[in-house]
């Protein structure tokens, strides 16, 4: 609930210097809250939380200033008001459980009369809980640029007062206009050609200053590749469902807080680049571009991925997401089937699908940097027969699972910062080889143990105790002696007991 360091620096570093719900009232009701004195908790100079305040004061000094500190408090007391009241609702739900309250809830309004009233009340609060949440992150991304051109006025030598009524005002920075004269030429240029029938099969304006993209583009038929990266989009049109032969779009290091619906149009689509935006989450339509090949979501505040994302994107080979805040995969991430390569470091993931084995073209995995959240792998893991690089530093692992010696193809692999009891570290330090080793001796003497107690629950016992093996004693030596008898006394013989005569 509190904003990253990552994503939101300045907004965490003043939401630190503010009283939390959990600090003591002052004794004097008159007594208030200094800003300009260090928080009540200070973490140790060795975190890496600290580490990061650290490089970011030392790159905008003017923080410490108790003018500018004092001003910046006022312009997020709405943060600060907004991440109380969400300490008391707790955390976010999962997002599969709020599509399916949704769904219900469609259904419920639809007029479905055989939902309980009591489940259908708790799926409206999972919904509202997902909304105020979303609403609290989109709080966090205003209150993050206001934190900036406070900073920036201050440093300009504006009066902080000044800005801030400006700020009560909506006045003050507005986003970059197009472009200059030359800009506007290139982009007429470009459409002209278009009108006048002319092929255009690629437009690339990469780092132009670009601050929208014309909705006349959609309109470019044969378009097969449009790259706008580096420029200051804050908005896709919805026209760019229109181009039906587009099969690659790079939108990286843009403002975007959102792509349209209508991207799941682009049916022919295989290479789409989102990074370095804004996004907090991808559209559901994205399903819809089954051609995908390569998609890169990296370095945005996704905390989700599409419920269905992998049950229509069966071609998706390269799928980069991480530097984002996921707290885990949908289940049909596993339906995946041709995914070659899996990059979700630097998230906040705290486990896998338990099917997540199925991933059975998986050669390259990245999960390292998950921190203390994630702390154990499904025991599927061991059917990722095709891996060969895998990357797990950085968490909370203590044990790798069992099957994990089934990864016989495994080439590369790191398991530092991880408190590992199995393997023990001294095998870890041998690397990858012994890892497998070890791993491997421990899948087939649990093999070999299952196969035992199997053999031992199908094989009749021949002594279960032993009144029962006395009781079988005694009936075979009374049948026994009861037939010799038998036959001394010649009331029990036959032609087959010749030989037995001939003996005697």
């Amino acid at each position: 609930m509190d904003p990253a360091p990552q994503t939101h620096p300045i907004l965490s570093y003043v939401l630190s210097r503010i009283p939390t719900l959990s600090k003591p009232k002052p004794s004097s009701p008159s007594s208030e809250f200094d800003i300009e004195q260090p928080p009540v908790h200070t973490p140790s100079p060795r975190t890496p939380s600290s580490a990061g305040e650290f490089e970011l004061v030392e790159r905008m000094p003017g923080l410490r200033h108790p003018s500018v500190l004092r001003a910046m408090t006022r312009a997020v007391a709405d943060v600060s008001a907004a991440r109380s009241a969400l300490q008391v609702l707790g955390p976010r739900p999962d997002h599969e459980l709020v599509d399916t309250s949704r769904s219900i809830v469609a259904a419920a309004e639809a007029g479905d009369m055989q939902i309980p009233e009591a489940d259908l009340e708790g799926c409206r609060a999972v919904v509202r809980l997902e909304e105020t949440h979303d609403a609290y992150e989109a709080l966090l991304q205003d209150a993050e640029g206001r934190l900036e051109r406070v900073y920036r006025s201050a440093m300009q030598g504006t009066d902080l007062d000044d800005e801030a009524a400006a700020e009560g005002k909506g006045e003050g920075y507005a986003p970059a206009a197009a472009g200059d004269a030359a800009l506007q030429e290139e982009v007429v240029a470009v459409l002209k050609e278009a009108e006048e029938g002319r092929p255009v099969e690629s437009v690339r304006l990469v780092d132009r200053q670009l601050g929208q993209l014309p909705e006349a583009f959609g309109r470019i038929q044969g378009l097969r590749v449009l790259d706008v990266s580096r420029n200051q989009l804050e908005v896709i049109p919805d026209a760019i469902g229109g181009l039906d032969h587009l099969e690659e779009l790079r939108l990286t290091s843009n403002a975007l807080v959102s792509l349209p619906d209508s991207i799941g149009l682009l049916s022919n689509l295989k290479i789409l680049n989102v990074s370095s935006n804004r996004l907090r989450a991808l559209p559901d339509t994205i399903s819809k571009c089954r051609s995908l090949v390569e998609l890169d979501a990296s370095y945005n505040g996704l905390i989700y991925l599409p419920t269905n994302i992998g049950y229509e994107l069966v071609n998706l080979r390269k799928l980069w997401v991480h530097m984002n805040k996921l707290r885990s995969f949908p289940s049909s991430v596993c339906e995946m089937t041709s995914l070659y390569l899996l990059d979700a470091h630097f998230n906040e993931l705290c486990g896998l699908p338990s099917a997540f084995g199925k991933l059975s073209s998986l050669e390259i995995l990245n999960l390292s940097s998950n921190f203390s959240d994630l702390k154990e792998l499904p025991a599927s893991f061991g059917d990722l027969l095709n891996l060969r690089e895998l990357e797990l530093s950085n968490n909370q692992i203590h044990a790798l699972p069992d099957t994990f010696g089934r990864l016989d193809k495994l080439e590369k692999l790191n398991l530092e910062q991880n408190p590992l009891s199995v393997p023990p570290m001294d095998i870890v330090n041998k690397g990858v080889d012994a890892v497998k080793e070890y791993m491997s001796k421990r899948w087939q003497d649990i093999l070999l143990e299952e196969e035992q107690k199997r053999i031992a629950a199908e094989t009749p016992q021949a002594t279960s105790t032993p009144k029962a093996w006395l009781a079988r004693s005694v009936s075979w030596v009374s049948d026994v002696s009861g037939s010799l008898v038998g036959y001394l006394s010649g009331n029990d013989k036959s032609e087959k007991d010749a030989y037995l005569d001939q003996q005697f």
